[in-house]
């Protein structure tokens, strides 16, 4: 158990507490020692776990009250299989990234210390080769929004000590503050010296230090800062950062703020962790260098849930969860009308209940019906009701409309990944179209392929519809109509349209 130590500015710490390793590369590390012990899956579930206060006799308590018991929905931490792969993901970036960089080290030390002199003296380039090889790496998690991918990460985070004090390792003298983790907000427009200024403030808010009156000036440039960002970095023992948002980066600066990244990792060994929603993922296609780190080592991407048991299993999981004086049970036509309003995604599913509860207590009924789920959730979720459709339709175009929704599967281009893998369901006569085509593909040997009909196209070739159009003596306008390949334009064809 650390002990529980306060910072001058009154943050809360914890004293090193070193552990040992089977792994003997973790060991005779300080930076890895002073973490916490890795957790096995029973561990980690228990550890995600947050359960809210819940009594039976609350149900009977006047509905002024009970209406704000439901409001403890919110607070509510189910862990699924998707939070197991992130845990395991986060924890490795954090251990691995402290590999190369061990304070005890004289490679590791005299490469901090000529860093440093290069950044003081203003010579340090950041394109030059030095002997430090990084043990850094980065990983992406990717979802749509609602889905808790921020609230995950610090629920994980939650179970690693921000700050640690060091004091003596082994016998020796140590005083050392070890940063675990920091995370950074993505600028929305795309500024590096908005999210520098970020990362010294947040230091200094944490640590009670004062980076950013020392290092930042109004006529420093960020290439002059980042070099500082690196041994403000060095000196307190960041472990990672964790960068959300990253979707922001779609406007402008892609390059240059990738550069910053690639910079932080190689030349300051920092792990980092990208957040945000499918709009993201072409920054990092566009990008090679930071493509290749990432399929490497961590590229979670976290879709709705589908209608199945893991469904089930959080719907379950929250159904006992009721103020309600009447008990409503958890039917299949229930559950099946919650994927229907909802459509998988988790925080949806904890709001509409939360919402069904409060109209339920509030109009006297104290019992809700199927009815009232739809009716509830075409009142609260107005807004939200064009998106949902989209992610109903499974309409790769469609979901395209809402960056937050938008399919992976269309940047990444039907061709490399089989039909029967890909998540997406086709209108009927495009999916069956898809079928007949990969069964013949499977069923030619190589000399039949040799002399393939030119006409034989692929499912995402345009050509095969117009095939398909004149076989049942229809317009291509209008089978890819049908298909929902575009979107009816009839309506420009009525008057005052530009009024």
């Amino acid at each position: 158990m650390n002990n529980i130590l306060y910072l001058p500015n009154g943050m809360e710490a914890v004293e090193a507490n070193y552990s040992e390793f089977p792994l003997e590369e973790y060991n005779m590390n300080p930076f890895i020692q002073a973490l916490p012990p890795l957790a096995d899956k029973e561990t980690m579930i228990k550890k995600l776990m947050f359960p809210i206060t819940y009594k039976d006799e609350e149900r009977e308590m006047e509905s002024v009250y009970r209406i704000h018991m439901v409001r403890r929905l919110f607070n509510y931490f189910q862990p699924i299989p998707i939070h197991l792969e992130i845990w395991n993901t986060i924890i490795s970036l954090l251990y691995q990234g402290y590999m190369a960089r061990n304070p005890f080290d004289k490679t590791y030390r005299m490469y901090v210390n000529s860093t440093g002199k290069q950044i003081i003296n203003r010579t340090f380039d950041i394109n030059a080769r030095t002997n430090f090889r990084t043990t850094a790496s980065c990983a992406t998690l990717i979802g749509f929004s609602g889905m808790g991918k921020t609230t995950t990460v610090n629920r994980i985070l939650s179970n690693v000590p921000q700050v640690i004090v060091h004091n003596e390792y082994n016998g020796q003298h140590f005083n050392q503050i070890q940063l675990t983790h920091l995370t950074l907000q993505t600028p929305h427009n795309s500024s590096l010296k908005s999210l520098t200024l970020q990362f010294f403030m947040k230091v200094d808010e944490l640590l009670g230090t004062n980076t950013f009156q020392k290092h930042v000036s109004r006529n420093l440039s960020v290439d002059a800062m980042l070099p500082l960002m690196g041994q403000v970095a060095h000196n307190i023992g960041l472990g990672m950062v964790v960068i959300d948002e990253i979707q922001h980066l779609q406007n402008r600066g892609i390059q240059q703020m990738m550069n910053y990244f690639v910079t932080l990792m190689n030349s300051f060994g920092v792990p980092i962790l990208f957040i945000g929603t499918p709009a993201s993922y072409a920054v990092f296609q566009n990008e090679f260098r930071i493509a290749r780190r990432v399929s490497g080592n961590g590229e979670i991407i976290w879709k709705n849930l589908q209608n199945n048991e893991e469904f089930q299993f959080f719907l379950e999981s929250i159904w006992e969860y009721q103020w309600t004086k009447k008990f409503t049970p958890l039917t299949e036509e229930m559950k099946n009308a919650f994927y229907e309003e909802t459509q998988g995604i988790s925080d949806l599913i904890v709001k509409l209940f939360a919402n069904i509860q409060e109209e339920s207590i509030t109009n006297g009924q104290e019992k809700f019906t199927v009815n009232m789920v739809k009716k509830v959730a075409k009142k609260k979720f107005k807004l939200m009701a064009p998106m949902i459709d989209a992610i109903k339709s499974q309409n790769p175009f469609k979901m395209n409309q809402y960056e937050d929704l938008r399919k992976l599967e269309v940047s990444l281009g039907y061709t490399a990944i089989p039909a029967e893998k890909q998540n997406i369901v086709f209108p009927k006569e495009i999916k069956q179209l898809a079928v007949d085509i990969e069964k013949k593909q499977s069923s030619i040997d190589r000399n039949a392929r040799k002399t393939k009909k030119k006409n034989d196209y692929s499912l995402n070739d345009l050509r095969a519809l117009l095939k398909k159009a004149k076989k049942e003596n229809i317009s291509a306008y209008e089978l890819l109509l049908k298909s929902e390949f575009i979107d009816d334009m009839s309506i420009w064809q009525e008057g005052d349209r530009f009024d």
